[in-house]
């Protein structure tokens, strides 16, 4: 009998390794995603990024089965929501959506502010979606084009004011690269979003800002504000009606997109990364979410990780020496 209450409790122990041993394995083969994703949005809710990220991800979820969670993390640019991202669990159930501001632009304008470098602490996921800015202007400015605008702001070096949704973002570049072609002085006036931008330049507060196509369309086709030109090579099918500001002698060539992509934090496992590229590519590819998204004025472009991260690297170069001729710093 001594030895019969050994041999229980071994046996019990044994039992229970392998329970614990099987519950183990269950969960570390678990299929991504078992439980919702967090997806940020480093601006506040209502913006470009906002809209195409709802849109995306309502899709996106509907095909993987899972729910995608938009969460609003507004602030400095975009860098306090991408930060966030950077130092969250690399597991797949937080990631990033986000443009060019906080992953290319920050980092340039304030290196000693930004506690993170996107090329280094993210890892590119999937590009899903390209779109140009469009140069807009309050409806009561003198100026029926963009060489009339060009000839008034000449002649009234510094006078005019420009809009933007912060110092160092997207459409702040954006402009000192159309104010470095065209050899011209405007007035910069940042403010929180791009929002509250568009509503002060409706209202007359503001000359001209460069705004997102997805923003800025509903305005202009409403006579809110007045539009000048797309920075795309060629007029956007959205707005037809609106010349491509390369049509203009001054700005020959000239062809700014923005993007809007998915990021991960950058040690998550390459094969989550892969299923999401995937995924999306495959999202991107339905004919009714391409159908709403040009009509917001976005153009679905799909790139994997490599070529996403390509495009990234390309862009750092370029925006580089915009900003350094341009002498736009936050700290």
């Amino acid at each position: 009998m001594s030895l019969a209450v050994p041999s229980f409790f071994h046996r019990a122990a044994v039992a229970a390794a392998v329970v614990l041993a099987g519950a183990s394995a269950g969960a570390q083969t678990a299929p991504y995603p078992s439980r919702p994703i967090t997806v940020v949005v480093p601006f506040s809710a209502g913006g470009s990024v906002d809209a195409a990220a709802r849109l995306v991800f309502q899709k996106a979820g509907e095909r993987m089965k899972q729910t995608f969670v938009i969460e609003n993390v507004a602030g400095a640019a975009g860098t306090i929501g991408t930060h966030r991202v950077v130092r969250a669990p690399a597991d797949g159930y937080t990631l990033l959506f986000a443009v060019a501001s906080p992953i290319n632009v920050a980092p340039l304008v304030s290196p000693t502010l930004v506690k993170y470098d996107a090329l280094r602490d993210l890892a590119p996921v999937s590009l899903v979606a390209t779109s140009p800015f469009v140069l807009v202007g309050n409806p009561k400015l003198k100026a029926a084009n963009t060489a009339e605008l060009l000839q008034l702001a000449k002649q009234q070096p510094g006078k005019l004011s420009y809009g933007t949704d912060g110092v160092g973002t997207s459409m702040h570049v954006t402009v000192e690269l159309i104010k470095q072609r065209a050899a011209i002085d405007v007035m910069h006036v940042p403010y929180r979003s791009g929002p509250q931008v568009l509503t002060e330049l409706s209202s007359g507060l503001l000359d001209l800002a460069v705004m997102p196509i997805t923003l800025a369309q509903p305005f202009i086709k409403d006579g809110k504000v007045k539009a000048f030109g797309v920075t795309s090579k060629q007029r956007w099918p959205s707005l037809p009606d609106t010349p491509a500001l390369a049509e203009v002698p001054a700005f020959k060539d000239l062809d700014v997109d923005s993007w809007y992509g998915l990021f991960a934090p950058a040690q998550t496992d390459p094969a989550i990364i892969d299923r999401l590229s995937r995924e999306l590519a495959a999202v991107i590819a339905d004919p009714e979410l391409r159908r709403r998204m040009e009509d917001a004025g976005l153009k679905p472009t799909s790139q994997n990780a490599p070529q996403f991260a390509e495009t990234l690297k390309k862009e750092r170069e370029a925006l580089a020496a915009v900003i350094s001729a341009a002498g736009i710093k936050t700290e």
